[in-house]
């Protein structure tokens, strides 16, 4: 199934999909050193966002998540790419500075948790195979 969007931040990566339905701020609920949800308030406390594409409806906080986000890459923890319900400044800045590929407002529903998707941040599409 191939899903259209916008194009937010260039590049390709195929991974297995973390999602959730509540906004992330980079800054205070992502550990920049390990990749780790350390909010315990967040729906995917305990998880590591490290080489998968991160599926989430905006971010929110402070523009310092934007460079909370290049830590992620420079620390080799950063997700493989972004599918973003609706991109604001602060997750589009972190991505392009970090060459994280992102897309976002796709036309249709991503699989469940953990299906591989391609996001195609050339393209602005998001690429998977349907379930039974």
């Amino acid at each position: 199934m191939l899903l259209s969007g916008r194009s937010i931040s260039k590049g390709e990566a195929k991974a297995s999909l973390l999602s959730t339905d509540v906004p992330i701020s980079f800054l205070g609920q992502i550990d920049a050193k390990t990749g780790v949800i350390i909010d315990t308030n967040h729906p995917l406390y305990g998880k590591s966002v490290a080489g998968k594409v991160l599926s989430f409806p905006c971010g929110k906080g402070s523009t310092v998540g934007s460079y909370v986000i290049y830590a992620l890459k420079e620390n080799g923890v950063s997700p493989a790419a972004f599918i973003v319900k609706q991109c604001e400044t602060i997750v589009a800045v972190g991505a392009i500075i970090a060459g994280i590929p992102a897309v976002d407002m796709i036309d249709g529903d991503l699989p469940e948790d953990g299906a591989e998707v391609t996001v195609n941040g050339f393209e602005g599409t998001v690429e998977f195979t349907p379930g039974p």
